[in-house]
């Protein structure tokens, strides 16, 4: 299966490589310990193969600040219930602000509606620490809950800050999300205060959340004190929320910040999954899974240096928006981009990651296919002479999408695909800045994760489609589920497969020389004639065609009854899904994907039903045709669009009056 001749789109010269931190740590390596790696995939095996030593390696290199001692490193390797550094105390928000410098912003924050801001490293410190001791004073403390309900700008930066350097919990949901969805997360875990915005500004609209922040409050009886943090429509008008203080008087009176340093696995914040069907989980990382692994991840794997910019396209109800505040711990500036990256045009986000000397950008995959399927070319647009890498994640990103970044936006450039997830705040299969880009893959396993594709025998292979199974403890593995006292949730979303080993749902393909495939989730897999194939295989072709923007199919083939498969396009504008069309949409799953994977029947739809973080609903789908209750297979408040799902609720009702099983 592997395709020994993929084509290397980029790969990093010596003078490129050289002033990378992971050549860096590498050199570390060999100067204090005598190691020496002939390349990354022996480095990643002695990674994973002398755990402790590799993490205890990654908290020397980076000077990681604690009280007490550091050993054992991990206590207990059980999964799960691993116990990391059980005799260390440490804080997260006082790694963060060991980068403080006069020399840079730490944020740079950009939404629709406000002038461009650049806090200064001693705005930030000094603002967290002022709410922080407000926060001290309304009688929060160590494992307290603390959630927002707030847009990406640089006042939740702030609170989480604040929150992390006195020990609350955070929890943090976008003001996109509606009440029911936020409800569904924030009634587990009991907030006392709630961070909110009164409204806030996307596509060039304002949207009011001021009684949708009433809802929420009287239905969370817990939340003592709110803090109003004013948006577009917060002039001249007066928000009578319980107990309520607006953002200027949090943060009124200076005050010294400090940091509590907590238990290693002391819960930093709470998580969740897209609860698209079922109440969310509430997935809680640790103050030291977090510091290490994203010391590890946003240095060594994305090679974040001091003076770089990053910017991260996603909400604060993704996992993302986690992962970009990381960047702080290398001494990099965030980039806030708050708002559509197509307003007022579909060029803004590309010029303003130019004008804005960004370093890094990420974003899901679907904003880089949505680009070249609109025909842009940023790179008329600017030189883009600081952009050094984009990482795409949330879903693969195809062949063709790879090609088009190199033509259309710089051809020096490191592009990465990236898969992880909210899970674990972090990747499982990422990038390094000392390997080379292969068209359709992703570079490597990330450092001290054992990451494995296993065969339904339960066995490891290469070079074959299988479960994506990690056989060894992670930091930033959740700690627990919150509202799951005996772990069941827990036990049972991750190892009740392989017992004592980690199967994430995903299919995945390891190649000989590391490098890997994501083949879409294992759950929504197509097993058609005795033939397994990911969705993704299907879309990889189907979207390569300049008629189509977007896809899905799914296999209704169930407790014995026949094979039915259908396939959904979205078709861009000018176009009808005429037989012609179909004729060469099925050729090209014929010739490039499998025979045996041609659709029984294509549809045209408007929009494919998407999770608010940008996944396709494929599992909610497939329920639906099979006749499940349409209330019941998805919550529309967890839906980026959820008026996508009223062509498949018809759908469902004909195929069911029909008497078509």
């Amino acid at each position: 299966m592997e395709n020994t001749n993929a084509e290397i789109l980029w790969a990093p010269t010596a003078s490129q490589i050289e002033p990378t931190r992971l050549a860096a740590y590498l050199r570390w390596l060999e100067a204090n310990k005598g190691l020496h790696f002939a390349d990354y995939d022996a480095l990643w095996r002695w990674s994973v193969d002398e755990l402790e030593a590799f993490w205890q390696s990654i908290w020397d290199f980076f000077g990681v600040q604690a009280d007490g001692a550091r050993e054992p490193v991990l206590a207990s390797r059980t999964m799960p219930g691993a116990q990391w550094y059980p005799n260390a105390r440490l804080n997260y928000a006082e790694h963060v602000f060991r980068c403080a410098t006069p020399d840079r912003p730490a944020l740079i924050a950009r939404s629709e509606d406000a002038p461009l801001r650049e806090v200064s490293w001693a705005e930030l410190q000094r603002d967290t620490g002022a709410l922080a001791a407000k926060l001290r004073a309304l009688g929060i403390q160590a494992g307290d809950r603390v959630a927002s309900y707030m847009p990406n700008r640089a006042e939740t930066v702030v609170a989480f800050l604040a929150c992390a350097s006195l020990g609350a919990i955070w929890s943090s949901c976008s003001p996109d999300m509606g009440a029911s969805v936020v409800l569904d997360r924030l009634r587990q875990i009991e907030p006392k205060v709630l961070f909110a915005t009164d409204s806030y500004s996307y596509n060039g609209k304002t949207h009011d959340r001021a009684a949708v922040v009433e809802e929420l409050l009287r239905e969370l009886p817990s939340v003592q004190t709110v803090v109003h943090v004013g948006g577009p429509l917060a002039a001249g008008r007066t928000v009578a929320w319980r107990d309520g203080i607006s953002w200027a008087e949090a943060i009124r009176v200076e005050a010294e910040l400090t940091f509590e340093r907590l238990p290693f696995s002391h819960p930093l914040w709470i998580v969740y999954s897209s609860g698209t069907t079922g109440l969310p989980k509430a997935m809680v990382h640790s103050h030291g899974g977090i510091v290490l692994t994203h010391l590890k991840t946003m240095a060594l794997q994305h090679d974040l240096r001091p003076g770089d910019r990053l910017l991260f396209l996603g909400g604060t109800g993704w996992i993302v928006w986690n992962l970009q505040i990381g960047a702080l711990l290398t001494g990099a500036s965030v980039m806030l981009y708050d708002g559509n990256p197509a307003w007022p045009d579909d060029t803004a986000l590309w010029r303003f990651i130019d004008e804005q000397r960004v370093t890094l950008f990420g974003c899901g995959a679907a904003y880089l296919i949505n680009c070249k399927k609109e025909g842009l070319r940023p790179r008329d647009l600017g030189a883009f002479d600081h952009l050094r890498a984009i990482n795409a994640t949330g879903s693969p990103l195809p062949i063709d999408a790879y090609h088009w970044v190199y033509d259309a936006v710089k051809s020096d450039l490191w592009l990465a695909s990236i898969s992880g997830g909210t899970d674990i705040a972090s990747g499982f299969v990422a990038c390094a800045p000392t390997l080379p880009v292969m068209a359709g893959e992703i570079q490597c396993r990330e450092l001290g994760v054992a990451a494995y594709a296993f065969n339904d025998a339960g066995q490891p292979v290469v070079d074959e489609v299988g479960e994506l199974v990690i056989t060894q403890p992670m930091p930033s593995m959740p700690v627990f589920f919150w509202n799951d006292p005996d772990q069941r949730r827990y036990r049972e979303s991750y190892f009740e497969t392989y017992p004592g080993l980690w199967r994430h749902g995903d299919w995945i393909r390891f190649t000989p020389r590391g490098t890997s495939v994501i083949y879409g989730r294992s759950d929504s897999t197509i097993n058609r004639h005795g033939i397994r194939m990911g969705t993704a295989e299907i879309y990889r072709v189907v979207e390569e065609l300049p008629e189509v923007r977007d896809s899905m199919v799914v296999d209704l083939e169930y407790l014995g009854r026949p094979s039915y498969m259908p396939l959904f396009v979205v078709l861009k504008p000018g176009f009808e899904l005429d037989e012609p069309l179909k004729a060469r949409i099925v050729q090209q799953i014929k010739t490039k994907a499998s025979a045996r994977h041609v659709p029984n029947e294509i549809f045209i739809v408007d929009e494919i039903p998407r999770t608010l973080t940008g996944k396709k609903m494929e599992v909610p789908v497939r329920k639906l045709l099979l006749g499940s209750d349409p209330e019941k297979v998805a919550t529309p408040d967890a839906m980026a669009n959820p008026r996508s799902l009223e062509f498949f609720v018809q759908l469902a009702k004909q195929r069911n009056s029909t008497g078509v099983k």
